[in-house]
């Protein structure tokens, strides 16, 4: 495919400067590539390549460099995925070795537990993570996820979290610290490397974010931390099921610290807190939208324990903070226009919008009514983790995509197997 390219930010020319460079650059770039002759593409003479066929044979390190030489690779070093190695992965897991486990846009190329287990190994993952690695393709599979639109220029950054007894078999961290210790830096490094070499998202090429990615990051929740039901209890599941979900996030912290004063509990203090942490997210002009492209739109808040069971002492259940949220997360109508006009200017007006029905009523009021900027209480998620010991909260923003939720299918000998498994294999040298 040929592509006619528009010369620098669009957003920020001005309507002279952009028809100057449309009539004197782009049109001629058109042009070109619809009647510019096209050398024929050679058929390949090769045969199907087997997927566990042999690549390259060296050193750790000129694995390494062939690897990174052809964007395989993170950036960072890789464990060799070698064929004994991707053999231990496909023992757990009772799918065929080359059976499709979905179809990952935009590179639109099959995931199996082959490359689904190379891509594992490269990570630093165990051989028992494949089961969830394996539904974290599903999630990402599903037409639902919306994967294709992951490669926005805004820097959506997928994440894991992890839920269910599968959770404390694995040792993955729910408490303090949780993306940084034990496997979890491994499960989201894995998923990250998926996106990148199954789903095809290669920065500077079709994974556009402006200042570039953080590493994919994985959460877990344990019943034991949490005053409410767990997050895939939420999504229907049976509270013992082992699930993963797949969601994005355009931003990671900071977070705030909610107290006790004299004028307001901590309860109240929180809520205030989480209702003043939304109308900063980037997407805010998209919050309160109605229709299809609000389906994309969600609010991920990440409480710490403690905060969790303080709202809970107080009498809120998650449905009730959400409906708070809701009805509580505010700004003027004045500010979000502008927000509108000067950091998204697409299209129709804020008053145009509510005029067709593409905002609420709200938005036709006065420039200093206070508008909600959530569309629905349905948009918030709510997940409790972190370190057991601190009052901590944050919010992630999503867009594009739609939190994703797929059970964890263990393989009919599960136990048995955990029960053999070295964890310290990674280490060999084969």
């Amino acid at each position: 495919m040929r592509l006619a390219e528009y010369p620098g930010p669009m957003g920020i020319d001005d309507p002279k400067i952009m028809a100057e460079k449309i009539s004197t650059i782009v049109f001629d770039r058109i042009v070109d590539g619809l009647t510019r002759d096209v050398a024929p593409s050679r058929a390949s003479t090769k045969s199907k390549s087997n997927p566990r066929d042999v690549v390259f044979t060296g050193t750790l390190d000129e694995v390494n460099d062939h690897f990174a030489a052809r964007e395989w690779t993170d950036g960072l070093a890789i464990i060799p995925p070698t064929i004994e190695r991707v053999e231990r992965f496909l023992k757990f897991t009772d799918r065929s070795p080359d059976e499709t486990i979905g179809i990952l846009p935009a590179a639109n190329l099959s995931a199996t537990p082959v490359n689904i287990a190379a891509n594992a190994i490269m990570a630093g993952c165990r051989p028992e993570h494949m089961t969830i690695l394996i539904a974290a393709v599903e999630a990402l599979a599903d037409e639902k996820c919306n994967l294709y639109n992951v490669g926005s220029s805004s820097a959506l950054v997928p994440f894991l979290l992890v839920n269910g007894p599968i959770v404390r078999q694995l040792g993955i961290e729910h408490g303090g610290q949780l993306i940084s210790r034990g496997v979890n830096p491994a499960l989201g490094r894995a998923l990250g490397l998926i996106v990148k070499n199954i789903a095809g998202f290669r920065p500077g090429k079709n994974y556009m974010g402006t200042f570039g990615y953080p590493l994919a990051f994985t959460l877990a929740e344990d019943p034991s931390t949490t005053p409410w039901e767990p997050f895939h209890v939420e999504q229907g599941f049976d509270k013992d099921t082992n699930t993963v979900t797949v969601g994005v996030t355009n931003n990671w912290g900071p977070s705030s610290e909610p107290s006790e004063t004299p004028e307001k509990s901590a309860a109240q203090v929180t809520l205030e807190l989480l209702c003043r942490e939304i109308p900063k997210k980037f997407r805010l002009y998209d919050f309160p939208t109605i229709g299809p492209k609000a389906e994309t739109v969600m609010v991920t808040l990440v409480l710490a324990p403690p905060v969790a069971k303080l709202l809970a002492d107080a009498g809120y259940s998650k449905k009730t903070v959400r409906e708070y949220v809701y009805e509580n997360a505010r700004m003027p109508l004045r500010e979000f226009e502008w927000i509108t006009k000067y950091t998204f200017p697409r299209g129709m007006t804020v008053r145009q919008k509510a005029e067709a029905g593409v905002l609420p009523a709200e938005y036709l009021g006065k420039p200093d009514d206070m508008v909600r900027i959530l569309k629905s209480p349905d948009i918030v998620h709510i997940v409790v983790c972190g370190d057991p010991h601190r009052n901590r909260l944050m919010s992630f923003e999503g867009g594009h995509t739609v939190p994703t939720t797929k059970e964890i299918r263990l393989p009919a000998a599960w136990h048995e197997m955990l029960g053999k498994t070295d964890p310290s294999w990674s280490s060999g040298g084969d």
